[in-house]
């Protein structure tokens, strides 16, 4: 029984009033919802609060799935637009500034692992991923979108035409866009 099969029993089951079956699947699919969710919510804290979020939703909304796509690309998609409803209302919250000096020791940066690289070197590093990071958050959605699930998720082309509900040839054009986008703002970094 391949995964959309089983997915299918899965999600029977639970319009059948079987929880356990919607545990089943969010072991499933917890892994792969946070990684797509870290890639449109920035803060690490926060990542797994809307993973979870989108989870509660689907559950929710899961008597109402008709099955006309696969689960994942149900889930994908609610996941998806519950990542850019936190984004939209975290932008209009006003910034928080407060940070106790005990707090400090849990910032960014803070657990990372001492490097044996050249102080340069790890300049360069940190200068090229962040670039690369702020290149492809100033991507339009679509791009972004399409650009994560190619190469963050390794999805096909056609998977990828499913879950975004258009042809295969426009997710091609919007990676191809996307990489380009993102080529021109890291370029000059790259040639040094």
């Amino acid at each position: 029984m391949g995964a959309d099969e089983t997915d299918k029993e899965l999600v029977s089951r639970v319009k059948q009033g079987d929880r356990t079956a919607f545990d089943l699947l969010f072991g499933r699919y917890q892994h792969k919802i946070c990684s797509l969710v870290a890639r449109h919510v920035r803060n690490p804290e926060e990542v797994e609060d809307v993973a979870q979020e989108a989870f509660i939703k689907a559950f929710r909304a899961l008597p109402k799935f008709r099955g006309e796509s696969a689960f994942y690309t149900w889930l994908y998609r609610i996941a998806i637009n519950t990542a850019h409803n936190h984004q939209m209302a975290k932008s209009r919250r006003p910034p928080g500034t407060d940070i106790d000096v005990e707090d400090a020791q849990f910032m960014d940066g803070a657990d990372r692992l001492i490097e044996n690289e050249s102080p340069e070197a790890a300049a360069s590093r940190d200068e090229l991923a962040d670039a690369i990071d702020q290149a492809i958050a100033a991507l339009p959605d679509d791009l972004r979108s399409a650009l994560a699930l190619r190469e963050f998720e390794g999805l096909s082309y056609e998977r990828i035409a499913a879950i975004m509900e258009c042809p295969v040839g426009t997710v091609r054009s919007r990676i191809f866009r996307a990489r380009e986008a993102v080529d021109r703002r890291i370029g000059h970094l790259l040639d040094r």
